[in-house]
């Protein structure tokens, strides 16, 4: 077990939780219904649970599949393929989920920049291709011969062009910098107890995302995790309500958790029980704590402006 400083609040698991949470986990031998699948996480590979999960009944597909990187997840390593290898490889993780889409699904594939190039090509075969959202990484190693590596890419796409974006439920509360007046009044912007804010329309440039690291309560030990926030606005813009969301390469559960906090149905997929087990300990965890760092009051809010939980309520509905 890993020393860690009295602050770090890095969630891990004890024996007791991982006796008590192990079975819990569902590996599929059969075809399964939406009744059975629903709010679970399948500890199996996604190759072989895709064949068992009910057809057409998928609202949105999240794929955070391993970049074309060497990287390690516990037991599983990964290893760098050359671009033509690995685009053959995404076809291979994403042939099996097709079935499961609905018609109106909304696609959202993570990848860097080495990988995306694959994602393109893999991608525009089976779907249609709207945008490629950039965020920015504000951690990551500096580098002497080159430009330092600080951002990825998530692309999406849908099935055809009956799809749902929710415009309007995922829009950025910006401070306002140069505050303009009409009339005495302020023009397209909202002044507050906490300052002056514009509402803006989301963009495929995000700066606002924070990686989770070891004083967040979100964070765990596995070493790709995307965070709450990030999660949030791809689920609350592409679902609605009861809406199911699937992610095959589900990690240590951020995409099942942010469904519950939001009010989606969900299904997770991961090989690695431990990250399973990871997934229900945090999904527990937000019966009792639903807050999303970053988005308050129906809002996102810039990196490092706090949640705003308790006295922006006033200002997020005017």
């Amino acid at each position: 077990m890993k020393d860690r400083a009295p602050r770090n609040r890095t969630l891990t698991l004890t024996d007791t939780e991982r006796n008590r949470l192990r079975p819990r986990l569902l590996a599929l031998k059969k075809n399964a219904s939406i009744k059975e699948i629903v709010n679970r996480t399948l500890c199996q590979d996604l190759k072989i649970a895709a064949g068992f999960l009910p057809e057409k009944s998928v609202d949105l597909l999240f794929l955070d599949p391993p970049y074309n990187l060497n990287k390690t997840f516990r037991a599983t390593k990964f290893k760098k393929q050359t671009t033509e290898d690995y685009s053959a490889q995404l076809e291979l993780w994403l042939i099996p989920l097709l079935p499961l889409l609905k018609k109106s699904a909304s696609v959202y594939i993570c990848g860097d920049w080495l990988s995306s190039p694959s994602i393109f090509s893999v991608a525009e075969k089976f779907f249609t291709v709207r945008n490629r959202i950039t965020w920015e990484r504000e951690k990551g190693r500096g580098a002497k011969s080159n430009w330092k590596n600080c951002s990825e890419d998530i692309w999406f796409c849908t099935v055809s062009d009956d799809y749902i974006f929710n415009v309007d439920s995922v829009k950025m509360r910006r401070k306002v910098v140069a505050p303009y007046r009409e009339n005495g009044k302020p023009k397209d912007w909202v002044e507050g107890n906490e300052g002056s804010y514009r509402l803006t329309h989301p963009s495929n440039m995000w700066s606002d995302i924070t990686i989770p690291y070891w004083s967040m309560p979100e964070n765990t030990d596995h070493p790709t995790q995307k965070s709450e926030k990030l999660l949030a606005k791809l689920i609350l813009a592409s679902t609605v309500e009861g809406g199911l969301v699937l992610d095959p390469f589900l990690g240590s559960g951020t995409t099942s958790v942010v469904s519950k906090k939001l009010g989606r149905s969900y299904v997770g997929i991961e090989m690695d029980p431990e990250y399973c087990m990871l997934a229900e300990r945090r999904l527990e965890i937000a019966e009792e704590n639903p807050d999303i760092q970053g988005y308050a009051s129906g809002y996102f809010w810039g990196r490092n402006t706090g949640n705003q939980q308790k006295n922006n309520s006033a200002l997020a509905a005017g």
